[in-house]
């Protein structure tokens, strides 16, 4: 089971820390104190979540190996802090990360790394109690997050904010009729403190919206992919040091995980049954069950959302979550541009001098996926147009 430090209180603290210059050099000077090796496999580090999905498929069904590395065991971390500290200090050189967390670490800490694509799209939801029918429900009620940086945060804060009702982090009394309190709170707990009546309602990724319908403990409001088209949520984020100095070596990590996404999208339910808690690996600690949820939802699943309007877009045709890997700079460049709207805890001073064009050119790295595309037939071979830009769409 995961423990109370995945996406604690505790965490962001620790994460608060970490993600300042004085906090993260200690870390990152281990790490360039290090003997580069240009034999070094890939040691990539996850939170136990379907957003790690492509790198535990890349692992599992040796995408990595094919592409001729050397590769171990994936490491299943408890907290962003754990794995962040890890990467940082260099014992693991692949990871995902939350999106705006990358933002953070880059901007916040200087760490000396690059998103080199997406790992996923989609992939979460707002899940209330049986009783809240609506946004405004919400209302004097406490919702809980993941994390401040998280595009859990953006998302619902841009719903509130469109029916009228005010974020606020009240650590004691009430919310007023027009506000509602948001709380950092682990996933593992969401459901229980739903089922208990503690909180009203939570988002986050998946597969905890699922774990809380099989259970009958709440209802998907509205997907997160359904308010902002086909956003990013977690990102693959590697050292600048393995970019430059093994651009061969990054460049076949790269491909493995394109085509781990390619071969995920054609395989949904043996997807399922790779992360889930009875296969060998024991990637993640859920059913198979929760995770088909997700990866392979029934057609029923679909016309049940669009008719309780948790689906608001049918026409967007957006999958329960879905891989594709381009990190599209209008996609960063609206993250930061939402992020100063967005109330998070902490110092915050970063975001007010950061010019969202200049982050979607120097946070991402896209020599490798643009590669790595050229290689499966470009963007059309996920379905979608052969362009490397897009226009956002946010439709609360």
């Amino acid at each position: 089971m995961l423990t109370d430090d995945f996406f604690s209180r505790r965490d962001l603290l620790k994460l608060s820390a970490l993600l300042t210059a004085s906090g993260a050099l200690p870390f990152i000077r281990a790490n360039q104190a290090r003997a580069q090796d240009p034999d070094e496999p890939v040691k990539v580090g996850y939170l136990p979540i379907t957003d790690a999905t492509p790198l535990l498929v890349a692992h599992g069904k040796g995408f990595f190996e094919n592409e001729g590395l050397k590769v171990e065991k994936p490491v299943l971390f408890r907290s962003w802090s754990q794995i962040l500290e890890a990467f940082l200090a260099g014992q693991v050189n692949v990871v995902h990360l939350l999106s705006p967390i990358t933002v953070w670490a880059r901007y916040g800490s200087k760490a000396p790394a690059k998103v080199v694509a997406w790992n996923h799209t989609s992939g979460s939801g707002l899940s209330v109690a049986q009783d809240v029918n609506t946004v405004p429900d919400l209302g004097g009620k406490t919702v809980a997050i993941p994390f401040w940086y998280s595009i859990h945060n953006v998302v619902l804060q841009a719903l509130l904010r469109e029916n009228g009702l005010t974020p606020v982090s009240k650590k004691t009394g009430s919310p007023a009729a027009n506000e509602v309190n948001l709380v950092v709170m682990s996933p593992a707990d969401m459901v229980p403190a739903l089922a208990a009546g503690q909180i009203a309602g939570y988002i986050v990724a998946e597969p905890f919206n699922a774990a809380a319908e099989v259970l009958k403990v709440g209802k998907i409001l509205r997907f997160t992919g359904d308010v902002w088209k086909d956003h990013a949520c977690c990102v693959v984020f590697m050292q600048e040091r393995d970019l430059q100095e093994r651009p061969e070596w990054s460049q076949k990590v790269v491909n493995a995980m394109v085509k781990a996404q390619l071969w995920t999208r054609d395989n949904r339910a043996e997807t399922a049954q790779l992360l889930s808690k009875d296969d060998a690996n024991r990637y993640t600690p859920h059913s198979k069950e929760v995770l088909q949820r997700v990866l392979a939802p029934e057609e029923s699943d679909i016309a049940e959302y669009v008719s309780s309007g948790a689906i608001r877009h049918p026409d967007w045709r957006n999958k329960r979550i879905d891989f594709q890997p381009y990190p599209f700079p209008s996609y960063t460049q609206e993250l930061v541009n939402q992020l100063k709207d967005t109330l998070v805890e902490g110092d915050r001073s970063f975001l007010d001098t950061l010019d969202p064009t200049h982050a979607a050119q120097d946070l991402v790295d896209d020599r490798f996926v643009k590669a790595a595309l050229g290689q499966v037939g470009g963007l059309p071979a996920f379905g979608l147009a052969d362009s490397f830009t897009r226009t956002e769409t946010i439709a609360a």
